[in-house]
């Protein structure tokens, strides 16, 4: 029997599901774009972006597919992770196309309605990655207006151990010049995929996904002056294990809310899946008082939270959260003053001291 469907996540009707992206608030409602396969329930070439839209947060309507692989520079991996920009009534979206031979290139696409895309005649506005030569690393634009009017990109890079975030700036969101390497490092795996940029009170705030063993996401913040973004610390708020290639958008409301992947890694397996993967439940991003970042559902599914769970165990001097088999994390209980929890069907979310830390994972149902 297939799992029973999700009450308050994105997930396709059927089919795979990954990366979030194009993030959105376009014409009256929450846009969310996602990396997607309908034949398919493991991660299998070519991909597509699915489509949901919600008028809440919380209840998501499957839309039609709005990006297919049907451009010769799409001729293998098809449509890969990117971002959205509303400009004067248009959505821009930026994705990676992957074609011959594995080169990944980036691309644009627009829409009046957010169902019906058009490829830019240019395309690819991209290619030739900085840090690999070979073009087969070098994806996931995330793009951003800049204060005077232009618009900044970064996309996630690596090569031969050298892994890094790069910064491009453009004016007409057309045309980009490379401005340099963002980020830089040789210890946290070979690409830094999916990352964000953003601005949170008086920080600035670049996260990533890292490919390294476990795979994870990094939080580093701070200062950022259009050109050089400077580390201040580094976190980890989101600890998975089912939790990587965050994307975060600002909504009418000027909240930073955030989307992850939940990972099917190492989930409960389904022999009989229609669907496989799905988004967290949205979280608005916040810094404590500690320059902590703060990870939090979003007003709109506070509702659903919970203050007892099987997943949690709390004895005279610890605190646990297993997934029913695995222990997944312990903490003195004297650290732990307030802890919720958000279950849907086979998933569950638990917040830890207004989300300083967050425990996102899939566990085996009762059917």
């Amino acid at each position: 029997m297939s799992f029973p469907r999700l009450h308050f996540h994105v997930e396709p009707e059927k089919g795979w599901l990954n990366d979030p992206n194009g993030l959105c608030w376009f014409n009256g409602k929450y846009h969310a774009y996602y990396q997607h396969n309908p034949t398919a329930t493991v991660w299998t070439a070519p991909l597509y972006w699915g489509h949901a839209v919600s008028e809440d947060l919380i209840h998501w309507e499957n839309r039609p597919i709005a990006l297919s692989p049907d451009m010769p520079y799409e001729s293998t991996g098809g449509c890969f992770s990117g971002s959205a920009l509303v400009k004067d009534g248009l959505l821009y979206v930026f994705y990676t196309a992957v074609g011959e031979n594995g080169a990944q290139t980036q691309c644009l696409a627009t829409s009046q309605d957010g169902e019906h895309f058009t490829k830019y005649a240019g395309n690819p506005l991209l290619q030739g990655g900085p840090v690999d030569p070979t073009g087969r690393d070098f994806r996931d634009p995330k793009v951003f207006p800049w204060t005077d009017g232009t618009y900044r990109m970064v996309c996630g890079t690596g090569y031969e151990g050298l892994a890094a975030v790069v910064l491009y700036r453009s004016s007409d969101l057309l045309h980009w010049d490379y401005v340099g390497p963002l980020f830089e490092t040789r210890q946290m795996g070979p690409v830094l995929e999916c990352p964000d940029l953003f601005p949170l009170e008086d920080k600035w705030v670049l996260d990533f996904s890292r490919m390294d063993q476990p795979q994870t996401v990094t939080f580093v913040v701070g200062q950022f002056d259009g050109e050089t973004f400077t580390p201040e610390s580094f976190q980890k708020p989101a600890i998975g294990p089912h939790f990587y290639a965050p994307q975060s958008f600002l909504d009418p409301q000027g909240r930073r809310i955030l989307l992850g992947w939940m990972t099917p890694w190492n989930a409960p397996e389904d022999p009989d899946a229609v669907r496989s993967g799905c988004l967290t439940i949205p979280m608005e991003v916040t810094l404590n008082d500690a320059e902590q970042i703060c990870l939090f559902p979003v007003e709109e599914a506070q509702s659903l939270l919970q203050q007892e769970d099987p997943h949690l165990v709390q004895g005279p001097s610890f605190f646990q959260i297993t997934d029913g088999q695995k222990l997944l994390l312990e903490r003195p209980v004297q650290e732990v003053w307030d802890a919720r929890v958000l279950t849907d069907t086979h998933t569950c979310e638990v917040f830890l001291n207004g989300g300083e830390q967050v425990v996102s994972f899939h566990f085996q149902p009762t059917l």
